[in-house]
């Protein structure tokens, strides 16, 4: 499902009301925790936190004219989706992440390779998204990323 709206402003506006308080704190949570140098921006047609071509001017190598995507929030049919590369990209992140979930959620987590998906708002694990938006720094994920593009 592509995000309702050009803009990070605009795509906060749009989500359906019955999820914006939940995704906008999912938002909030996630600016407040990103380290230095990432930022919100739209990528690939929704809601994503970059790393913004003025310290990563080769961009994403499918898509050079595209920021170096991190990480990215959607109101799906179904579910809020948090994506995250780093746990797709990193096995001490994703055992970190994997470890730490039941310590923070009742519910099973549903995941896939870099996707999170909660299905029930109130099931966010806001402070351990907060978490996990600490665990890598702009280079760690830039070299994380050209490691894996090296391969």
């Amino acid at each position: 499902m592509k995000a309702n709206g050009t803009t990070v402003k605009e795509i906060l506006a749009n989500v359906p009301e019955e999820r914006a308080e939940a995704f906008n704190k999912l938002h909030e949570t996630i600016i407040e925790n990103l380290p230095e140098g990432f930022e919100a921006a739209i990528s690939y047609g929704g809601l994503g936190y970059v790393v913004p071509h003025s310290l990563y001017p080769s961009g994403y190598h499918c898509k050079p004219e595209e920021p170096l995507p991190f990480a990215g929030i959607a109101s799906q049919k179904n579910s809020v989706n948090l994506y995250h590369m780093g746990i797709y990209s990193d096995p001490e992140v994703m055992k970190w992440f994997t470890e730490e979930y039941p310590k923070h959620s009742k519910r099973k987590l549903d995941m896939g390779k870099s996707c999170i998906r909660f299905k029930k708002t109130e099931d966010i694990p806001f402070e351990l998204i907060g978490e996990l938006m600490k665990k890598m720094t702009v280079q760690d994920w830039v070299n994380i990323y050209e490691s894996n593009l090296k391969k």
